[in-house]
């Protein structure tokens, strides 16, 4: 099968994406937020935040593979730091939490149990989408977040003087953007029933997108029923683990 084919040799890459991601994540936001918004090209607004969304996701798809303990297998409290890192730079987020609550996901796929999945009530994407939110962002939670950014927004404003388009722009909209990314990549598209019924066990299919686009799209997040049948493969081994999965058909 796939899994027995991909080896451990490739853990670093994890790492190392994880390690380069965070400096480009925090260099540039702290780029950015100085920056005099007004004067950029009307062009460079939209790549700037496009980009912060990109970054963001990847903080979650980072974060993500910690919870799989596909990070780094051989030293699990590396493992575990850079999840916690990485999800808390990502919203706020409480790393134990968020764990529980995929496994819960892998554990009852598109079904009563899941966290991710529609209630039956929420079938709509815009409906699914808020309650997909809610299960992260409710209660203490909520309250936590707003507090949180209330206390960073002040800080912005009061001590460095950072314009409010510029948090809004380069900070929040990324943030709210990559929710939506991962919501539609990685719950709706590849979890929403089909008249077929249930695909397989996993109640998951997954895009055909070419490798270039599925990385853009959602770091591989599209080669869902690979995810769920290999979850201990780290995102970008997912297109192999798709090749060798049709191979073995």
């Amino acid at each position: 099968m796939a899994h027995r084919k991909i080896t451990a040799s490739g853990s670093w890459v994890g790492v190392g994406f994880a390690i380069a991601l965070l400096f480009l994540w925090i260099g540039s936001l702290l780029w950015l937020l100085p920056l005099d918004s007004l004067n950029l090209p009307w062009w460079g607004i939209p790549i700037a935040i496009l980009g912060r969304t990109f970054l963001q996701t990847g903080l979650f798809i980072v974060a993500h593979d910690a919870m799989h303990l596909s990070l780094a297998p051989w030293h699990p409290r590396l493992n575990h730091l850079l999840g916690s890192l990485t999800v808390g730079l990502y919203a706020f987020l409480p790393y134990r939490y968020c764990c529980q609550q995929h496994h819960n996901h892998h554990r009852h796929p598109g079904q009563l149990g899941d966290p991710d999945f529609h209630d039956g009530v929420h079938t709509h994407p815009v409906a699914w989408y808020l309650k997909f939110m809610g299960v992260y962002l409710s209660g203490y939670r909520l309250a936590q977040l707003a507090l949180t950014w209330g206390l960073i927004w002040i800080i912005l404003r009061a001590i460095f003087h950072i314009a409010p388009v510029n948090i809004v722009a380069f900070w929040v909209l990324p943030l709210v953007l990559s929710s939506l990314q991962l919501f539609v990549f990685g719950t709706y598209l590849p979890h929403r029933p089909t008249r077929q019924g249930e695909p397989n066990r996993h109640r998951a299919t997954s895009s055909n997108y070419p490798v270039l686009y599925s990385f853009l799209t959602c770091y591989h997040f599209g080669y869902h029923w690979e995810h769920h049948e290999y979850s201990q493969i780290p995102w970008y081994q997912l297109p192999r683990v798709r090749e060798l999965a049709k191979g073995s058909e």
